[in-house]
C-alpha cells in the first residue's frame, strides 16, 4: 500500500475518461476546463463534522445543483487527504466515478479521526470496539455513523448511503459496514487492508515486507511524516543498496522514532499476538446489514490476500448479508482506469475495467442506492486470466472445484502420480549474502510489474528449484486457493520456503503484431513463465502464526501452507512449473536463517549458509494442491 493521494487511481483514468462519452455528463461547452464544466453542474462544501465525542471531521462534500429530486451520496473515507482544501475540484474527482456523477450522486471525502484537517488521534487500523460504554468509545465505525446521520440530515440526500474504498480507504470501507446505521445501504471494500500480519502490506505469512514497509510507513506518520527513509537507502537499484544497509536496525536507526507509530509496533510485535489478532479486520465482520461488493485484483502485490479473505469472512460469518464479489487481472486499483488491457509483459484483452465499472460496481450501487435497476444476478465475478473470460457464479470457489495434488519428483517433473522413490530429494544452498531477487532487472523502486514477470531468471539460478509438467493436453483451469505441502530438512533452526506455480507457455506462444505495437510488447514470449502465484512463508510459523518454534536440524519436517486464491486457464500446449526457493529480496527480509529476533540482528547473523533439502519419496511426498474447476 503505497502512500499516494486517496483519488490517485481516478487520475490515472482521466485521459479514458475524456475521450467517453461521459464527457455529455459535465456538460462541456468550447472552451471549459474539466474543472469549470464541473463547477457548473455541482458544487462544494466543506464541513466539520461534530463527532459524539466533540471532535470534529473535515468533510468535503460535492453535491449536484440539479435538486429537482433527492440524491444518493457516496462516500470515502481516507487517511491520505481530502486535497486540495478550498474550492478547488481535484481533477481526480471524476474519472471513474463518471458513472456517479452522470447520476447526479452527492460525493462525500473525509479525512479520518487525526489526519490532514480532522481533529483527534490517529491510530493505524483502529480495532473495532465491540462494547461501547460512553460517548467516549469511538471507532471508525461510530464515526462512520455520525457522518452518516449528519449527512442525511444536511444535503439532499435520498436517505440511502454508500461507502467504498482502495487498499486503507478499503479497511475504513469494510470498517464502514459494521457501523449500522439504517441508512447505510451498500459497501465496497476494494483491495483492503485486512490482516497486517498473515497477508496484507506489512507482512506475508509473518515475514516483514521490507521494501514496500520503508517506502510507506515513515511518510504516514512519526517524526519522518511526508518523507520516509527510502530516499536514504536507495542510490543505485533496490537489491544492491537494501544489501549494503544489512539489518532491520539498520533502517530503525534512519526512522530513528521513538513515538508510539507501526514501525514500532511491528518490531515489538514480530509475532501474531494480541496486537495483531485485534487489529484483523475480519474481526468487523459479523452481522454486516448493508449489501457488500468486494474487489481485488489478481496481480495485486500488496491486497490480493484482504479482498478474497474479507470476502470469505463475511461469507462465514455474515451469512445474510447481501454479499458480492468481483476479481479482475488487476494490479492494485487498476480497476479505476477504463483503459486497462494489459500489463507488463502480459495482455488480458479487452475492457475488464470498464466492464466492471459500467456492468458490475455501478450497477451494484444503482440497485441499492438509486432503487432503480435489477439487483444483480451473480454474486460472484472473476475474470480468468490465461483464457481471459469473466465467469459469473453466485459462489467462490466455483461450484465443482476438485482439489487435486500435484506431486514434486526427482526428475524435475510434477504430475498427479504420487512419487514411488524409497529415497529421493533435492536440494540447495540459501546463502543470505546472495539472497534471490524478486526480479530479473535492477529497479529503484518496488514495481507493480514484478508479480506478472518472467520468472525464467530464477529458474537459471543454482538456488531455485524448480519442477516441470509434460505439454497440456486439454485446457486446465485453476479457481481456488493452491495448497502446498512440503517435506523439508534444513541444516539451521529457520528458514523461508517460497513456492511459485507458474504457466509456462508454448515455445511457439506469440502475440499478434497489433497487440504487441499497442502495448509495446518486444519481448520473446516463448517460453514465458508467468507467475500465477506465488507466495513466501517463514518457516518458524509452521505450527501457528501465535506459536513459533525452531526447526531440529536435519529433522525432515512438514511446512504446509496456503498461496491465496487464483483464477487462471493453462491453455494445451502449456505446461505447469513448480519452483522453491527461500528468498525473495527485498520484497521481504532476508531470514538469518536462525531462530533469532529477525529485528534485532546483526549482520554477522546473515552469514550463515544452509542446505536446504525438499524430500519427494514414498512416505515423505512434496506437493501443491491445485483447484481445478471445469
Amino acid at each position: 500500500m503505497k502512500r499516494t493521494p486517496k483519488l490517485l487511481y481516478l487520475i490515472l483514468s482521466l485521459i479514458c475518461f475524456l475521450n467517453s462519452t461521459s464527457l455529455q455528463a459535465i456538460r462541456l461547452s468550447s472552451g471549459d476546463s474539466i474543472t469549470d464544466s464541473l463547477r457548473k453542474i455541482y458544487s462544494k462544501r466543506e464541513v466539520m463534522i461534530k463527532m459524539r465525542d466533540g471532535k470534529k471531521l473535515y468533510t468535503a462534500i460535492y453535491e449536484p445543483k440539479d435538486n429537482s429530486e433527492k440524491h444518493p451520496t457516496l462516500m470515502m473515507r481516507t487517511p491520505y487527504s481530502c486535497s486540495p482544501y478550498g474550492d478547488g475540484f481535484d481533477r481526480g474527482f471524476y474519472g471513474s466515478l463518471n458513472n456517479y456523477i452522470e447520476n447526479n450522486y452527492i460525493i462525500v471525502f473525509q479525512d479520518v479521526r487525526g489526519r490532514n484537517k480532522s481533529e483527534g488521534e490517529f491510530v493505524q487500523i483502529r480495532p473495532l470496539l465491540k462494547e461501547k460504554k460512553s460517548n467516549k468509545d469511538i471507532d471508525e465505525a461510530t464515526d462512520t455513523y455520525d457522518t452518516i446521520e449528519w449527512l442525511i440530515h444536511n444535503t439532499h440526500s435520498n436517505q440511502r448511503v454508500g461507502t467504498w474504498g482502495i487498499s486503507y480507504d478499503g479497511f475504513y470501507a469494510t470498517m464502514s459496514a459494521s457501523c449500522n446505521h439504517p441508512a447505510l445501504k451498500a459497501v465496497s471494500p476494494q483491495a483492503p487492508v485486512t490482516d497486517w500480519f498473515r497477508g496484507d502490506d506489512r507482512h506475508h505469512n509473518g515475514a516483514f515486507t521490507l521494501l514496500q514497509t520503508t517506502n510507506f510507513l515513515p511518510r504516514l506518520e512519526g517524526k519522518n511524516m511526508g518523507r520516509g527513509v527510502i530516499s536514504n537507502i536507495v542510490k543505485n537499484d533496490v537489491y544492491t543498496d537494501f544489501l549494503k544497509v544489512g539489518t532491520f536496525k539498520d533502517i530503525d536507526s534512519m526512522v530513528n522514532d521513538s513515538t508510539e507509530t507501526m514501525w514500532n509496533n511491528i518490531k515489538n510485535h514480530p509475532n501474531l499476538d494480541q496486537f495483531w489478532k485485534e487489529r484483523d479486520v475480519r474481526q468487523a465482520c459479523y452481522n454486516l446489514k448493508p449489501a457488500i461488493l468486494v474487489t481485488g485484483g489478481l496481480f495485486d502485490s500488496e491486497d490480493c490476500y484482504g479482498a478474497w479473505e474479507t470476502y470469505k469472512a463475511i461469507k462465514k460469518q455474515s451469512p445474510y448479508t447481501e454479499l458480492y464479489l468481483a476479481f479482475g487481472p488487476w494490479w492494485h486499483g487498476a480497476w479505476t482506469r477504463r483503459d486497462f488491457q494489459a500489463f507488463g509483459n502480459i495482455y488480458f484483452g479487452n475492457d475488464s475495467s470498464k466492464d466492471y465499472q459500467d456492468n458490475i460496481e455501478y450497477p451494484f450501487f444503482r440497485y441499492y442506492l438509486e432503487g432503480k435497476g435489477e439487483k444483480p444476478q451473480n454474486n460472484v465475478s472473476v475474470f480468468f486470466s490465461g483464457d481471459n473470460r469473466w465467469r459469473a457464479s453466485n459462489q467462490w470457489p466455483l461450484t465443482g472445484m476438485i482439489p487435486t495434488p500435484l506431486y514434486l519428483h526427482g526428475n524435475g517433473s510434477v504430475s498427479t502420480d504420487m512419487p514411488q522413490d524409497k529415497s529421493s530429494s533435492s536440494k540447495y544452498i540459501s546463502d543470505m549474502g546472495h539472497p534471490v531477487p524478486y526480479t530479473a532487472n535492477p529497479t529503484t523502486y518496488r514495481t507493480k510489474e514484478f508479480m506478472v514477470d518472467d520468472q525464467r531468471f530464477a529458474s537459471s539460478r543454482p538456488d531455485v528449484l524448480t519442477f516441470v509438467s509434460e505439454p497440456l493436453k486439454d485446457t486446465l483451469r485453476l479457481g481456488g486457493p493452491i495448497e502446498v505441502e512440503l517435506k523439508v530438512a534444513i541444516e539451521g533452526t529457520d528458514a523461508d520456503f517460497m513456492v511459485k506455480v507458474i504457466d509456462v507457455f508454448s515455445e511457439n506462444f506469440d502475440y499478434n503484431n497489433e497487440i504487441k505495437d499497442r502495448y509495446n510488447i518486444s519481448y520473446p514470449m516463448s517460453g514465458y513463465q508467468l507467475m500465477v502465484r506465488g507466495e513466501l512463508f517463514r518457516g518458524r510459523f509452521r505450527e501457528g502464526f501465535d506459536n513459533p518454534k525452531p526447526f531440529k536440524p536435519g529433522k525432515v519436517t512438514d511446512v504446509n501452507y496456503t498461496l491465496y486464491d487464483v483464477a487462471h486457464t493453462f491453455l494445451p500446449g502449456h505446461r505447469i512449473m513448480v519452483q522453491i526457493q527461500s528468498s525473495w529480496f527485498p520484497i521481504i527480509d532476508r531470514n538469518p536463517q536462525k531462530f533469532i529476533d529477525t529485528y534485532n540482528c546483526s549482520i554477522e547473523d546473515f552469514m550463515m549458509k544452509q542446505n536446504i533439502e525438499i524430500f519427494h519419496q514414498k512416505g515423505a511426498a512434496s506437493r501443491v494442491i491445485l483447484p481445478i474447476v471445469k
